[in-house]
């Protein structure tokens, strides 16, 4: 596909909501398909080096997936330009190392449902980091309406119901700490993708991340007791979601701006609960007034700042590079 065709394509709305929600929808079904996975492994959920080592063998097998990808609909070995990859390393290391360390031990000591609800704030980091870190647009009373609006549902969601404040760092504290590592690595990758093909940038990207977690798991001790048919196609169905829904959103950050990309992970929370209420029969949790009114909040936060704050500057986009 040409460079022009590209940027026609992925910037029609229909496309941009299609492909935002499809890559929503699979972020979501990683929640409790994360859990599984646990218990597929026998992995002790308590050990973080095992969580780490997991986390790494998924995208390792992700970044596997992306350059295969990429080779084959260039039909050359897909390789990044040598001056790139510092680059690689920086998104590799928000993305993968970081996002998904703090992910995957976050998730191991919270409900899914909240932690989906939780994640969402990475909608609200991802606004202030394009602010005042890549300062691609203004900071209003708008905006800071929609953070209070969200951060409002993510107090009332850890009140619980006898009205106490329920908080751990390692458990809610980290999925918060995901997402803020989730809100830089899309600024990242939105500058990058200027300098670096965007399938090579996600799958280099991961392939490397996946690897330093193995590495830092296997170093502590980390292990993966168990390995079944069940556990290798929950293994191949995570290492797919990461790596669709990461390149197709690197696409989509490529050629529209931030915040017309970010509105739609408004409804990351909404597919996390349901996908943990109805495989991990979480539905407790899910039909609780607070979790609900929480989510609301949440996602009202999140329509308030994307629909009337101002618009972000938009960037001209610029050729893939031939890499």
């Amino acid at each position: 596909m040409l460079i022009r065709d590209k940027e026609r394509f992925f910037t029609k709305p229909w496309v941009v909501c299609i492909c935002a929600i499809f890559c929503c929808l699979l972020w979501g079904s990683a929640f409790p398909c994360v859990k599984i996975g646990y218990k597929l492994f026998e992995i002790d959920s308590e050990s973080v080096p095992s969580l780490m080592l997991f986390a790494g063998t998924r995208f390792t097998l992700a970044g596997v997936f992306v350059i295969a990808f990429g080779s084959a609909t260039k039909r050359r070995f897909l390789l990044p330009r040598p001056r790139n990859i510092w680059r690689i390393l920086l998104v590799a290391l928000f993305q993968t190392i970081l996002q998904y360390t703090f992910f995957y031990v976050g998730v191991a000591h919270t409900f899914g449902v909240k932690a989906s609800i939780l994640n969402g704030l990475g909608v609200f980091f991802t606004i202030i980091s394009a602010c005042f870190i890549f300062r691609t647009e203004k900071f209003n009373l708008i905006k800071l309406a929609g953070c209070i609006l969200g951060f409002g549902g993510i107090v009332l969601l850890n009140l619980g119901g006898d009205f106490s404040f329920e908080f751990t760092l390692l458990g809610e504290g980290f999925v918060i700490f995901s997402g803020l590592s989730s809100a830089v690595a899309a600024g990242l990758v939105k500058v990058f993708s200027k300098h670096e093909d965007t399938t090579a940038l996600c799958g280099y990207q991961f392939f490397i991340g996946g690897i330093i977690l193995v590495i830092i798991g296997l170093s502590f001790g980390g292990r993966i007791p168990h390995f079944g048919v069940g556990g290798a196609f929950m293994l191949i169905y995570l290492a797919f979601l990461s790596a669709c829904a990461f390149t197709l959103q690197g696409f989509l950050l490529k050629y529209n701006p931030v915040s017309k990309v970010a509105v739609f992970k408004s409804t990351n929370p909404l597919f996390g609960a349901v996908f943990s209420a109805i495989i991990l029969g979480e539905s407790e949790q899910l039909l609780s007034v607070f979790t609900l009114v929480a989510l609301v909040l949440v996602c009202a936060g999140i329509f308030v700042i994307n629909k009337f704050g101002e618009r972000k500057r938009a960037i001209p986009p610029t050729q893939e590079n031939s890499q």
